[in-house]
């Protein structure tokens, strides 16, 4: 029968027959399963809850020192089942999204955006209604006219100040490309003596993805419309440069459903994945008590999946509103043209500001959280 020493262990014996047997050992490698036993001996198990940003693989047994780590708010993932990021959400008010909104430019400009097409659909309503009435007399009372002219200046005029807002947007694609500038000389040589050479900003660009290519093209004719505007540049620049700013955006418009189909039904396949899991854990006949942890894990990621196809189909929607409003500027259509337009614009303001307003929201959630834990 093979010897076993435990550690820590009490002789009742002082013989030395025993000590042979029981001699006390701090060395787990020292430990020999009996052949006669039957159970096996147990393993430390491993957690199993993995998520996007973060492989949690420590075992069990470890200490809370040895496992926490320093969290970044940006990798905090947010699961809205949780009781203490429900009692967060409370206290995060509508106000101060909207304040953490407004400090950047996009926020105001997404602000200046719902005001602007909110007052365009206001005067569509507001000829529809009157149409009858102008068949009926020669003109509109004073006070209308005047109404009238006040609103549409206001609307062209939060139409430039948001081309002023959206002034050097062409540095965010302009610096992803040139991040990808430098690469290390050659993949065989050590990290210690790993030297970094600059490829030419031409060949950079040109193997650059066709999405930031279009979006730096677009910023940068923009800022030329913009500066025509205001009388830095002739007119006839301003011109050439708007229309070819509507190409890059009606491209990368297309480029972004297709990139967004893709991620849809990515999604979807995941979701039939693990609903598959529930549906198998299910017909085992588990009660709510009994439960497995991976049952529970594969709820709450069904839950993170699903809203996350839901915000995909928000931008959906949003490009298929821009979609429709560039097509009216790149195909010149006249056909019901303002009324459209100031619909479509309308509805992919709401859409891209709910987008903007549940990112700070969250952005919010997680200094909060990450603060008190």
């Amino acid at each position: 029968m093979s010897s076993i020493s435990f550690p820590n262990s009490h002789r009742e014996s002082g013989s030395h027959h025993e000590d042979q047997f029981y001699t006390p050992s701090f060395d787990t490698s020292s430990f020999q399963m009996n052949p006669h036993s039957s159970h096996p001996p147990r393993t430390p198990r491993t957690s199993m809850h993995a998520s996007s940003s973060h492989n949690y693989s420590a075992s069990i047994y470890e200490t809370k020192e040895e496992v926490e780590e320093k969290v970044d708010p940006e990798d905090f993932e947010v699961d809205p089942e949780e009781e203490r990021v429900q009692e967060a959400e409370k206290r995060i008010t509508k106000e101060e999204v909207w304040r953490e909104m407004f400090v950047t430019s996009n926020g105001r400009d997404k602000a200046f955006k719902l005001i602007q097409y909110s007052i365009k659909v206001g005067l569509v309503f507001h000829l529809s209604l009157t149409s009858n009435r102008l068949l009926r007399r020669s003109s509109r009372p004073p006070w209308e006219q005047n109404i009238v002219k006040r609103l549409t200046s206001t609307a062209s005029g939060l139409s430039f100040t948001r081309k002023l807002l959206l002034l050097f947007n062409w540095l965010h694609p302009l610096t992803q490309i040139l991040a990808q500038q430098s690469v290390p000389f050659s993949a065989e040589v050590s990290n210690e003596k790993a030297k970094k050479v600059q490829k030419p900003f031409l060949h950079t660009v040109l193997y650059a993805p066709p999405p930031v290519l279009l979006e730096l093209a677009n910023a940068a004719a923009d800022d030329v419309a913009t500066w025509s505007r205001l009388g830095l540049l002739g007119k006839k620049i301003g011109t050439r440069a708007e229309d070819f700013s509507n190409w890059c955006w009606l491209l990368s418009t297309l480029v972004g459903l297709v990139e967004n189909g893709v991620e849809r039904q990515m999604i979807s396949g995941l979701e039939a994945e693990v609903e598959g899991r529930l549906y198998k854990e299910s017909m085992t006949g588990a009660t709510a008590k009994s439960k497995p942890k991976t049952s529970k894990l594969d709820e709450k990621e069904l839950s993170r999946l699903r809203k996350q196809d839901y915000w995909l189909q928000v931008t959906r929607a949003k490009l298929l509103m821009d979609l429709i409003f560039v097509s009216y500027d790149v195909f010149n259509l006249q056909r019901g043209r303002d009324t459209i337009k100031a619909f479509t614009g309308l509805t992919a303001a709401i859409l891209s500001s709910a987008k903007l307003f549940d990112r700070h929201k969250n952005a919010l959630l997680k200094t909060l959280l990450t603060s008190t834990s």
